[in-house]
């Protein structure tokens, strides 16, 4: 089995709020994160599929068709965007960063030809921060 990853890098702001709660206990559990004007993270999204390479090239998966993926499915739709207000597919979310390696997952697995499979989702939300995501 060999596993490939792929770096790709984006900027979005969110928050964290459960409406639920009143503004007391958002601020008691997701500190300035609950800010009102929101925050932003540059995330670092590495996606690493599995498999075996293919005996006629030595690739596992074509490296430029894996890039053009991730920026179609996960990219182009979280840059520069509010992820609480801009991203379907964080639609009634919170929008963790847990939560957003999962969705991230279900935006990729579907569409990765049937001689890959997705591996990890692994996205930093800091230099500090990450959340690593391996599928159900």
């Amino acid at each position: 089995m060999v596993y490939l990853t792929r770096q790709e890098h984006f900027n979005a702001a969110h928050k964290l709020f459960n409406p639920k709660w009143d503004k007391e206990q958002n601020e008691a559990v997701f500190g300035v994160c609950a800010n009102e004007n929101w925050h932003g993270h540059n995330y670092d999204l590495y996606v690493t599929i599995k498999g075996e390479p293919n005996p006629d090239t030595g690739f596992l998966y074509d490296v430029k068709k894996l890039s053009q993926l991730i920026k179609k499915k996960v990219v182009d739709r979280l840059d520069h965007k509010n992820l609480n207000l801009d991203v379907d597919f964080m639609k009634d979310q919170m929008c963790s960063t847990e939560n957003l390696a999962i969705a991230i997952w279900q935006q990729l697995a579907p569409h990765l030809p049937s001689e890959v499979s997705l591996h990890c989702i692994k996205l930093y939300e800091t230099s500090r921060i990450y959340v690593e995501y391996f599928g159900n």
